[in-house]
């Protein structure tokens, strides 16, 4: 049988990285696509130094023209296209409801839904040729189980819009053996804060004293990227046959604090 091959956005740092790594230590080809070139490069050539085969691909998950080349480069070179892990996203501007201008507003549903999106509408199509296949896509926390992050209103709305879509698309794809769940990560030692801008946090704060620690599980310390590719790699495989349009949150018990 054929490597299957795997798709991983916002593959070049953080939880894409991690997925991108560990799926590859589990046989698969990777597409990394991320719109930063050097690290886009740099995850290609650690899985190349393991022994793995993988692929660079630019985009902009936001740009149609961009993830449809990328997809169809993908296939092209490795032949098929089985898993397909929609983790790009950002954080964007958290400030009060009053205080969001629409271009920030727009830029998060951009990048976060309409990206997501676009990235399962080009690959489905070759997920279909493939004979069936996994859809990941990574979400949060923050609108689905906890809704006490300072003005992250365009955010969550984008974290929440993801997982009604992968509850949509399970029962239209399944026909078609495609299967589609989320991952929400709690707190995670990732680089996304630098796609963060906090605006007027003391006009949305919510004026609670939290325990000791935000994470249980860990003492209170962030999980890990690892934690959540583990997670991802399950989903990918069949050992996960049986599940659909499900959410899994990853965040240690955080959640059920907040």
């Amino acid at each position: 049988m054929k490597s299957p091959v795997a798709l991983v956005t916002g593959a070049g740092s953080g939880i894409g990285k991690a997925a991108a790594l560990a799926l590859a230590e589990h046989g698969y080809k990777i597409g990394v696509l991320g719109h930063t070139q050097r690290e886009i490069t740099a995850v290609v050539a650690e899985i190349v130094a393991g022994g793995g085969e993988a692929l660079s691909l630019l985009a902009d998950i936001s740009d149609e023209r961009q993830m449809n080349a990328g997809i169809k480069h993908l296939v092209r070179q490795f032949g098929r296209l089985d898993v397909v892990v929609a983790n790009a996203g950002i954080n964007g501007v958290w400030a009060p409801i009053d205080d969001l201008k629409l271009s920030e507003w727009n830029e998060t549903i951009s990048v976060n839904l309409t990206g997501t999106f676009l990235t399962i509408r080009s690959a489905v199509p070759e997920l279909k040729r493939s004979g069936g296949g996994s859809i990941v896509v990574v979400s949060s926390i923050n609108g689905t189980r906890t809704f006490t992050t300072p003005g992250a209103t365009a955010y969550t709305a984008t974290k929440a819009g993801q997982v009604a879509m992968v509850q949509q698309l399970a029962l239209e794809l399944a026909r078609h053996h495609i299967r589609i769940n989320a991952v929400c990560p709690g707190e995670i030692d990732t680089n996304i804060e630098s796609n963060t801008s906090l605006r007027n946090e003391k006009q949305t704060a919510i004026p609670v004293i939290w325990p000791e620690g935000q994470v249980p599980i860990t003492g209170g310390r962030p999980g890990r990227s690892e934690d959540v590719a583990d997670v991802i790699v399950f989903l990918a495989s069949d050992k996960s046959r049986h599940i659909t349009g499900s959410p899994l949150w990853v965040d240690g018990g955080q959640g059920l604090l907040r």
